[in-house]
């Protein structure tokens, strides 16, 4: 990002010293300064364009005859909010999710669009970007450090070095997203180390994941330059890292939400909080429409026993600490871009009005600006390559009367566990057992339209459905569908190639449920009241089926995820993670 400050200093000076009027004045203002951890009463702020000039007790200096003033009639002004780092390319269209997020006190977004490249490489990251441009939000890009989640199996689209490079120069990019695997970094994958120097070499933030990292192996991560992990699920990993130096963001979001086992300890043990922020990593529709965004952590922290200063430093000044950008963004002061939340209730988090760049956006719950859909190029809405399927796509033949099968074993909608069963065979054909719970599970390659696919078998999903499938799954982007028979697995699959992706709930060819992705697959162009209650309908009726888990959706997106043991199905095979090795679906003839 290059800073607009060298060009408008003149001119907030002026404003400042009182030679040139202010744009707009708040007044009354309850300043939560996250600078001195203290609350400033009677305090009045002069903007000018999109920049803070003046604060303090009188601005009248500031004034002119056309100089808009607010009295906020000493209503809590505090920095907006911000989630450093967050996973938008999936479910909604930025243009949806701004209309729910900025309502939040959210006005800047560090996204990490990596699902979006697994499907369209290069081109489908710049017209993401696109896509996010001219809307009421700020997003500082990151380029997907993630792919390939293990280059032995892989077959998602990702960026060379070239195209790295060329990515870094964009307006909009401030760095790398997170380095998915610090495997690749202990042991110096060659590409890997290439774009970490060339990030250096740049002056770019490097975002980090460090799951299962500690001692020598985390120690060296470190010493690699990356300086931030939102993967500690408990105090003890955020300890350990903040001991190194690290940055870490408390992660509560759709997937894992570690506030609550988190915060608690970091109040009890007196931790300092300089290094700490907030991230969602990822919000389903439901999600940010029903609980919230950065605004839900900093109440949540409030209610934990946080002060209410240092929960709003950690969802605003902290982050722009982080990513180097503290000079304007993050706090209220002079020179400071004016991105500010007026709040009715500070500890409640309950939002009056948000400003962006000095221009109300949100007054009262409502949004004042007009949010335009960017158009969406034909050609990403052209990603599901599959011909039409038919019943014998999803059959798994054998000469025997049964088979042993290696099976997928759910433990979670995300944790598996490798497991064998005997199944039947019929007509030439290896069965699902519904006596036994276990599904067919097929893994087809939807983005290159190669014909390639893996038949295997699922346990203890437990939903009375005859298909439940997806064009959408970490980081491979598989079309998977999980089955009790084969004419409704394909028709499940017939129907999700016609809308060129989603999720969709089969029974006897009839349609039960369905939430459209035409977005390369992984993301709807719906409104967001539509896309919330189509998903909020796929795991209704998916547990009003009988399904094991709360959160049936996930099933689909992390069978192919290859950053989790114990065993995967991808379009290429069965993959046991720990071994690193593919396995047969028949295990042995009886």
């Amino acid at each position: 990002m290059h800073s607009k400050f060298s060009s408008a200093f003149s001119e907030i000076n002026s404003v400042a010293i009182g030679d040139n009027p202010a744009d707009l004045i708040l007044e009354n203002c309850s300043l939560i300064n996250v600078y001195t951890n203290e609350i400033q009463e009677k305090i009045q702020i002069s903007i000018k364009n999109d920049r803070i000039a003046f604060v303090g007790v009188d601005a009248s200096h500031t004034r002119g005859p056309k100089t808009k003033v607010l009295d906020v009639k000493n209503k809590h002004v505090c920095p907006s909010f911000v989630d450093p780092h967050i996973h938008i390319d999936h479910f909604l269209t930025p243009a949806e999710f701004v209309k729910k997020s900025l309502l939040c006190g959210v006005t800047s977004l560090f996204p990490d669009s990596i699902d979006i490249v697994s499907v369209c490489g290069y081109r489908g990251f710049k017209e993401f970007l696109r896509q996010t441009e001219n809307l009421p939000m700020r997003f500082f890009h990151t380029i997907p450090g993630g792919l390939p989640v293990d280059r032995k199996f892989s077959h998602g689209k990702t960026l060379s070095i070239e195209e790295e490079k060329d990515a870094i120069g964009l307006r909009s990019v401030v760095g790398l997203g997170e380095v998915f695997s610090w495997i690749k970094v202990t042991k110096r994958d060659p590409k890997t180390i290439k774009s970490l120097k060339q990030m250096h070499e740049n002056n770019c933030i490097i975002n980090g994941h460090t799951a299962g990292a500690s001692g020598k192996k985390l120690n060296s991560y470190v010493s690699s330059g990356i300086l931030s992990c939102h993967e500690p699920i408990n105090f003890d990993q955020v300890l350990e890292r903040l001991r190194l130096g690290m940055w870490i963001m408390i992660r509560e979001g759709s997937i894992r939400r570690d506030l609550k086992d988190i915060i608690p300890l970091v109040l009890s043990h007196g931790t300092y909080k300089n290094r700490l922020m907030f991230c969602s990593d990822g919000l389903d529709p439901f999600d940010i429409s029903n609980i919230g965004h950065i605004d839900h952590c900093v109440r949540e922290s409030i209610k934990l026993g946080m002060n209410p200063i240092d929960a709003i430093s950690m969802a605003s000044k902290n982050c722009f600490d982080y990513y180097k950008m503290g000079t304007e963004f993050g706090g209220i002061g002079p020179g400071k871009i004016a991105d500010i939340l007026i709040l009715d209730d500070y500890k409640k988090i309950k939002i009056n009005k948000v400003i962006l760049g000095g221009k109300i956006v949100v007054s009262n719950g409502k949004i004042l600006e007009i949010i335009h859909s960017p158009k969406i190029p034909t050609w990403i809405q052209k990603t599901v390559k599959l011909p039409k399927l038919t019943t014998e796509n999803f059959i798994l033949t054998s000469k025997n009367n049964t088979e042993i099968v290696n099976i997928i074993s759910m433990k979670t909608e995300i944790v598996t566990k490798k497991d064998t069963a005997n199944l039947s065979v019929k007509d030439s054909n290896v069965m699902a057992s519904y006596d036994k719970d276990i599904w067919k599970v097929t893994a087809m390659d939807r983005t290159f339209g190669s014909k390639t696919k893996t038949i295997g078998f699922l346990k203890n999903f437990g939903a009375d459905v005859g298909a439940f499938a997806s064009t959408w799954s970490f980081h491979e982007n598989d079309m998977i569908v999980i089955g009790s028979n084969e004419k409704d697995m394909a028709d499940a699959a017939n129907k999700l190639v016609k809308s060129q992706g989603g999720l969709i709930v089969v029974k006897n060819r009839k349609t039960l449920a369905s939430l459209p992705f035409q977005m390369g697959g992984i993301i709807s162009t719906d409104s967001i009241d539509k896309v919330t209650t189509n998903f909020t309908k796929i795991n209704d009726v998916l547990l009003d089926s009988g399904c094991k888990f709360k959160k049936p959706h996930l099933i689909p997106l992390f069978l192919p995820f290859l950053a989790l043991p114990d065993i995967r199905i991808m379009y290429s095979g069965i993959v046991d993670v720990k071994a690193r090795k593919f396995i047969p679906t028949i295990q042995t003839i009886v």
